[in-house]
């Protein structure tokens, strides 16, 4: 009796869950659970050119390290054999021919002198020359294939646009790479259609102008390792197998005509090999296998805070300068042997996806501090960069090596949300944030109370448009979109880490704008370059010493306020005791620091006979080994010039003669130990153990790469009698709590919200 029970009941338990599993793809409203215009409608064929019958069959591909996708080493695979193309005669019109022939748009550039790296074998083409119009590179005019005095110094290398042909198809005639006229993971349950970035899907590519998916019979837990982080995810991870088995069942998938076949390091599913040929059949079943499915593992920002490697210097999220954390003290990467594969594994260790380009030269600014690596080599497996190979021996690497990556990241959409609007050009405008307003969405403006550049750098960064050059408060010259004028987010305070506006502290549902929004909204202004200043804290202990100054000849830097208050009550005929050093600021970034008053605006100072650009340029703080403030100075920026520069830089600017201001890139402004304002008035301190603190540009009036470095603190000893500066370095306690000061206030007491988003 209960086996004739059972057989019904698990029938209809059967059916239930089917039910539900349906149900999951069906409420979307779509005809069997199929996202909709799924398949793509029918595009026009991509047609390979006819070539005459005694062209020479030729393949091309692009290769060398340190490099994108769809920039590289020309190399051609002819006779069974790959080998390179000559510089000589190269140009502009040979590029774009051959870009057109690895299907891409166009080219944008093209470089001799091997600047990918000098390739191996024969050296197929030299002299070449091309007009630009022909079908293949064979077809242009050169010595004749294989007829070359070249060596592989002059390889040729070319920068093809992102942008593919419509409709391309690759041929597959010769051994070559994966080449296709796009890749994307698309998401097919409906638990994940909603999650932005997409983590779990379909692997499809777009050949011939159609999406298709590939046939998982020879697919690896490498191909899709390389998927993810092509994608911005660092590794793959499991999923559920048997829905996407039910769900390819129920329609037909047309799968491309190719399997793909990745060791697991590569950067890009471009530099993966072809693999079989996929068997045509005409129930389309890839030998009973189903259409690939990856899901990649998406780490939280937070991981980012807990490794030894960091990034410093780069416009947005998942690039920058290298640099590892060793023995207690960040240091940089030598860039002798720096490439892909090293620079991928620094990307996936910090929760992104593969490296786009692994950068030398110190192309995102230099470090500060020692070089801890040298001459990397990594197999593309390691967890960090610190297990990977490196020569210990190797000395004299300088800051002008430093290597720096940029990293793949996931589409996290937020550029869809914020908006420039009235500029001039797409780098500034008036801030729009795409909020919901009575159950629609709703483009609105940002109030600028309390509206600067850190706030400006986020907004930036949240558009991919860099570095911000300055922050506006009123954008009455930028007249946007009537309908958006509304104040939509009021009281934004950010840290300068967040990837979106949204992420920054802000006032909830009830608004305060004073001076509403419109033409007092706040507004940006955006930069791919910024400067990055660094103090040398090798220069300051060397140079620190005490002196006892009759306060007579301290009348100039009494009415600047360099001495403390109780100095208004010292007679004449007394001194004030000053701690006095030297200063020595390098400009590290990619652009040359200005101040951010123009010209007519700097004030002049009869006393010491020259202009003020900025207000306040340094802090120089005594703190007490608690953090306590016990003592301060502060420097007006009276002059900002280019004392010393690097071998090969000319000085731009110089104060004499009411001359331009500013540092440029490669040069430093010292700051002598014996000019007015250059100390602390330490005349009311006691004896005992303290903390000394500079910080540079500490409004941050004047945008930067990287504020991080701008603070400096050494341990300090006073007997009463003389004074010690030691163990002096460039700290990062000091710039969070410099940011936590400027959230909430001196009291640490919040005012606002971080949004939820």
């Amino acid at each position: 009796m209960l086996a004739a029970w059972s057989l019904p009941c698990c029938f209809t338990i059967l059916l239930g869950l089917l039910e539900l599993c349906r149900a999951q793809y069906e409420h979307l409203g779509y005809p069997h659970g199929y996202p909709q215009g799924y398949p793509e409608p029918e595009q026009e064929q991509y047609s390979a050119p006819e070539l005459p019958p005694d062209t020479p069959r030729i393949q091309l591909r692009l290769a060398g390290d340190k490099r994108k996708h769809n920039e590289g080493r020309v190399e051609v695979f002819y006779d069974g054999e790959w080998g390179t193309v000559c510089d000589d005669d190269f140009s502009i019109h040979s590029a774009q021919v051959v870009c057109r022939e690895l299907g891409y748009l166009e080219a944008v550039s093209w470089f001799p002198s091997s600047k990918y790296g000098k390739g191996e074998g024969r050296i197929w083409f030299d002299n070449v020359q091309c007009t630009g119009k022909e079908k293949t590179l064979a077809l242009c005019t050169s010595n004749g294939i294989g007829v070359s005095d070249c060596k592989h110094t002059e390889d040729v290398g070319v920068v093809c646009s992102d942008k593919r042909i419509p409709g391309f198809k690759f041929i597959n005639t010769m051994a070559n790479n994966v080449q296709v006229e796009d890749v994307r993971i698309r998401a097919i349950l409906s638990s994940y259609r909603k999650r932005i970035p997409v983590t779990e899907g379909y692997v499809e590519v777009k050949d011939g102008g159609k999406w298709k998916q590939i046939c998982d019979v020879e697919w690896t837990k490498h191909n899709s390792r390389v998927i993810c982080g092509m994608f911005g995810f660092p590794t793959e991870r499991k999923y559920n197998a048997r829905v996407y088995k039910m769900f390819a069942r129920r329609r037909k998938p047309s799968y491309w005509d190719y399997s793909v076949n990745c060791t697991g390091n590569e950067a890009h599913v471009s530099s993966c090999k072809l693999g079989h040929a996929v068997a045509a059949k005409a129930n389309s079943t890839c030998g009973g296998g189903t259409p690939v499915v990856v899901s990649c593992v998406l780490i939280s920002l937070l991981f980012l805070q807990q490794t030894l490697v960091r990034l410093r210097g780069g416009a947005i999220v998942g690039e920058g300068r290298v640099e590892v954390l060793k023995n207690g003290e960040w240091g940089t990467i030598c860039d002798d042997n720096w490439s892909l594969l090293s620079a991928t594994v620094v990307c996936r260790e910090l929760g992104f996806g593969s490296a786009k380009e692994a950068l030398s030269g110190g192309r995102l600014g230099q470090g500060m501090g020692p070089v801890h690596m040298n001459e990397i080599e990594c197999s593309g497996f390691e967890k960090s960069i610190t297990e990977c190979f490196f020569n210990k021996e190797s000395l004299g690497c300088s800051h002008e090596e430093d290597a720096a990556v940029r990293c793949n990241v996931p589409a996290m959409g937020f550029q869809e949300r914020l908006r420039l609007s009235g500029g001039r050009n797409p780098n500034e405008g008036r801030v729009e944030v795409l909020v919901e307003r009575n159950g629609s969405q709703a483009w609105g403006t940002v109030c600028s109370d309390g509206w600067g550049t850190i706030e400006a750098m986020v907004v930036c960064r949240q558009l991919d448009l860099g570095f911000a050059s300055n922050a506006f408060q009123e954008t009455w010259y930028w007249p946007g979109e009537v309908s958006a004028d509304p104040v939509v987010m009021s009281g934004v305070r950010c840290s300068g880490t967040e990837m979106s506006l949204s992420q920054c502290l802000h006032h909830g549902p009830h608004l305060t704008c004073p001076k509403g929004g419109g033409r007092n909204a706040a507004g940006v202004s955006c930069s791919e370059t910024a400067p990055d200043l660094v103090l040398n804290p090798q220069i300051v202990e060397q140079t620190t010493y005490m002196e006892d100054r009759p306060m007579f000849m301290l009348q100039c830097a009494y009415e600047e306020n360099c001495l403390s208050t109780t100095s208004s009550e010292t007679p004449a005929s007394s001194h004030r005791r000053l701690l006095r050093f030297s200063s020595q600021i390098h400009n590290n970034g990619q652009s040359d620091f200005r101040p951010k008053a123009e010209r007519h605006s700097w004030v002049w100072h009869d006393c010491h006979s020259h202009y003020h650009s900025m207000e306040v340029f340094t802090h120089y703080d005594l703190l007490s080994l608690n953090g306590t403030k016990v003592a301060e100075g502060h420097k007006a920026s009276f002059c900002l010039e280019d004392t010393e520069c690097e071998e090969g830089i000319e000085k731009r600017y110089e104060c004499a003669n009411f001359g331009e201001q500013g540092i440029t890139v490669g040069c430093w402004d010292t700051y002598r130990h014996d000019i007015d304002c250059q100390w602390i008035d330490i005349t009311d301190i006691k004896p005992g153990d303290y903390i000394f603190q500079v910080v540079i540009n500490p409004n941050y009036e004047v945008p930067e790469s990287d504020y991080s470095n701008n603070f400096m603190k050494c341990r300090c000893r006073y007997d009463g009698h003389r004074i010690w500066m030691y163990s002096c370095h460039n700290g990062e306690a000091m710039v969070h709590q410099a940011l936590v000061e400027r959230l909430h206030g001196p009291e640490h007491g919040p005012a606002q919200t971080r949004s939820a988003h």
